[in-house]
């Protein structure tokens, strides 16, 4: 008992988040402990651990550290020689810690043998970390990353990650030897409302290189893989405290994979000033006069943008090929009652914009050809457009008949009219300098006319060719049924029929012809609270004539006047995405009935409190029951309980247009194109999931793209496999590690090479 030394048969003992078992223990009198042929494992069930390291021998420093000799790896009582190390070195004090990422190694078909996400971990203080990794290859290729997360309560949070890979394929003394350098980007931000009420911050980007997804063994098992445009975005605004003006600033890029097409909008600069009465008394006495109803608001912008392919974004000038533009905008309107039924709106918008490039041209006879000449300088470019607008609200309402029941009540129907008036002066005359005009010879030997804009490249656009004195119609639609409910204590409630169907259509009295503007249709549907269906449609009114070269034109001949009806369809289109789920097709729980044990909610769940959605949703641990592998899952009543959580979500568009000109029906061919993806997930059990996307082509009736995963609690660590069956990525991936981020190396992953079937054309 003086020596403070021990020796111990069968001991289990945590130290950390980690358990270690021995058969024979010594405990010296420093309070260190030797183990002979004992166990390391972070599985709790220390009796029979799920796994654990075999080791030789160990040495372990209460609160500081285990060191052990020879070791392996031992999963389910099968012994894994191959995972063997020669010592380990467990830390076991609490808290962040700096420290070595330990990698990962294999073959690559097309790059070689490779050692990976070799790296190291910092602990940047209280609020910050930072992950670097990298990795090579034998044949040339290596890679680097770097990711960080930071979060600050009540202010901030967000993360980066960065990606630079340098691929290397074949020999360079092989034909098919290539080369790319390709890196990704990601950032996200997001600003606390607390932090600031004024000021917000906020960043969404993902900015990858053309190449990256197709060279990245990571993107091939991610949804992320099939998307062919890519956009990423960074916000600030700023309200001025007790004032009316804002201000606003963004970043915005969009990345077209296909092609490599890069937009860049920066700087975007937004200054608005809210909805304000300027002749509106401060101390008003009595109702409202005429002026007083007088409102006004402000819109200033400024952009800077460039499109370019990548490889050339940073050879374009910045004065020459980025195009910039600032715009004013003032709307001035007001609302005054007129017959006690109706509301009349006169209103004036004055616009101005603002440019650096001006391009004039002129026919050169010589050459027979168009000459252009830009000048840089400082333009501005404005016009105004002023309207009136008359509406009102015509009510209708059905009773049905009393032999038809008593469960419909009434249907309301609720149209609203409305006829507006717009003018503008032609602003391509010569006295607005907005455009110009020159004589050239066509092919026939004749003189003819050109007119052009002096700013085609305009981001804000330019004041419309001709006069203006139109009017438009308008006529929305909506229809409700009141209906007696089931439930007794609410009585009556409201279905919407028709959220909302408006039809309308201009005439222009300035236009010398096509004075008819096509007809609109736009039809809203409420079917559930969760799904609206929109559905918007484009009614051509005008036939088509071919024109000297075999084109079709659009003539001055309406369809109506020559028998071919109002209108024909020219274009229409809608998209809808919807998730099904336990719930989509479970019956409503009656007023009065006895709650059921379960349902498929799975917040109402008391169990559900102990599932995490993170990763791919299992448990980590059941507060309630027993961490064995039994997927029985009892009601206190001793019944199995059978609740499987599931979701499938559908993605749907389809869009109809103008094809092909039928030149004998004189007529265009519609077309229609559509698309169509799936994603969803099951779990039959608490430890089994299996979740599935893909994507459909209409155009060659085959599967675009098909991504499957399937994975497997195993208490203590994971198990997941990703296989896409189909298409020129057909690949496999299997993964198995364990679940503590303290064993978060020991992991084995066996992949399949997707590099040899992949053709790129």
């Amino acid at each position: 008992i003086g020596s403070k030394k021990a020796k111990i048969k069968g001991v289990a003992t945590q130290e950390g988040d980690g358990w270690l078992i021995g058969n024979n223990v010594k405990k010296m009198d420093d309070n260190t402990i030797h183990i002979q042929d004992g166990k390391y494992t972070t599985c709790d069930q220390t009796d029979h651990p799920h796994f654990y390291l075999a080791m030789t021998k160990a040495k372990v420093i209460p609160g500081k550290k285990v060191i052990t000799g020879p070791a392996y790896l031992v999963m389910e009582d099968v012994p894994i020689y191959f995972l063997g190390i020669p010592e380990g070195f467990f830390p076991i004090n609490m808290g962040p810690k700096s420290g070595l990422l330990m990698p990962t190694y294999g073959e690559e078909y097309s790059k070689g043998f490779f050692l990976r996400d070799l790296g190291y971990y910092f602990t940047l203080g209280e609020y910050a970390d930072l992950a670097v990794r990298g990795g090579i290859y034998t044949l040339g290729s290596w890679e680097a990353s770097a990711a960080s997360r930071y979060i600050k309560r009540y202010k901030y949070s967000g993360s980066f990650n960065i990606n630079y890979l340098k691929t290397i394929y074949g020999e360079k003394t092989d034909p098919d030897y290539s080369k790319a350098t390709n890196f990704q980007a990601v950032w996200s931000h997001s600003q606390d409302s607390k932090a600031n009420p004024n000021m917000s911050l906020s960043a969404a980007v993902n900015f990858t290189t053309s190449g990256y997804t197709r060279n990245s063994l990571n993107s091939y098992y991610t949804n992320a893989f099939t998307e062919n445009t890519k956009s990423s975005t960074i916000n600030m605004s700023y309200r001025f405290p007790n004032s009316k003006w804002s201000l606003s600033t963004s970043l915005n890029i969009s990345q077209r994979t296909q092609d490599s097409t890069l937009a860049v909008s920066f700087p975007n600069l937004n200054i608005t000033m809210s909805q304000t009465y300027p002749f509106k008394r401060k101390n008003a006495v009595g109702a409202d006069r005429w002026y007083e109803k007088i409102r006004m608001s402000y819109t200033g912008q400024f952009q800077n943008s460039l499109s370019s392919k990548q490889d050339e974004f940073f050879k374009k000038s910045l004065i020459k090929d980025w195009r910039n533009g600032m715009r004013h905008s003032i709307p001035i309107s007001a609302t005054f009652p007129l017959f006690t039924y109706f509301n009349i709106t006169p209103n004036i918008t004055i616009t101005d914009r603002m440019y650096t490039q001006k391009v004039r041209r002129q026919w050169d006879p010589q050459a027979s050809a168009e000459v252009m000449d830009t000048t840089y300088s400082f333009y501005n470019v404005w016009d105004f457009n002023a309207s009136v607008s008359l509406d009102t609200k015509i009510y209708g309402f059905f009773q049905p008949l009393p032999f038809l029941g008593d469960k419909v009540k009434m249907i309301r129907h609720v149209m609203t009219p409305t006829i507006s008036f717009s003018a503008s002066p032609d602003f391509s005359s010569p006295w607005f300098g907005y455009y110009g005009q020159y004589e050239y010879t066509d092919r026939q030997g004749q003189r003819q006319q050109r007119k052009y804009s002096m700013f085609p490249g305009g981001l804000f656009g330019v004041p419309g060719q001709g006069k203006t004195g139109m009017v438009s119609f308008s006529l929305a639609n909506n229809v409700e049924m009141k209906v007696k409910s089931d439930n007794d204590s609410i009585g009556e409630k409201k279905i919407s029929l028709i959220e909302n169907f408006t039809v309308s259509q201009s005439y222009n009295f300035a236009a010398d012809s096509l004075r008819w503007s096509n007809i609109n249709t736009s039809l809203l549907l409420r079917l559930s609270k969760q799904f609206n269906l929109n559905l918007s449609a484009t009614w051509d009114v005008y036939t088509y004539e071919l024109n000297s070269y075999g084109n079709p034109v659009r003539v001055d001949k309406l369809r109506l006047t020559h028998g071919k009806g109002l209108g024909r369809l020219s274009s229409t289109g809608t998209s809808f995405s919807y998730t099904f789920n336990n719930d989509t097709f479970r019956r409503k729980k009656k007023n009065g009935d006895n709650p059921p044990e379960t349902n498929g909610n799975l917040g109402n769940n008391p169990r559900d409190d102990d599932w995490d959605d993170s990763g791919y949703g299992q448990p980590d641990r059941l507060s309630d029951k027993d961490d064995s592998d039994s997927d029985l899952d009892l009601t206190p009543e001793g019944y199995v309980r059978w609740e499987v959580p599931w979701s499938l979500s559908v993605n749907y568009s389809v869009n109809y247009g103008y094809g092909e000109f039928d030149k004998e029906k004189m007529e265009y061919k519609g077309r229609i194109t559509q698309n169509l993806s799936l994603s969803g997930n099951i779990r039959p059990t608490k430890n089994w999931e299996f979740s599935a996307s893909a994507s459909y082509n209409f155009d060659t009736h085959k599967i675009a793209y098909m991504n499957l995963n399937i994975s497997r609690d195993l208490h203590c660590f994971m198990m997941r496999a990703s296989v896409i069956p189909v298409g020129p990525y057909k690949s496999y991936n299997f993964h198995i590690s364990v679940k503590s981020a303290l064993l978060s190396d020991l992991k084995y992953d066996k992949r399949s090479s997707t590099s040899n079937g992949v053709q790129w054309y």
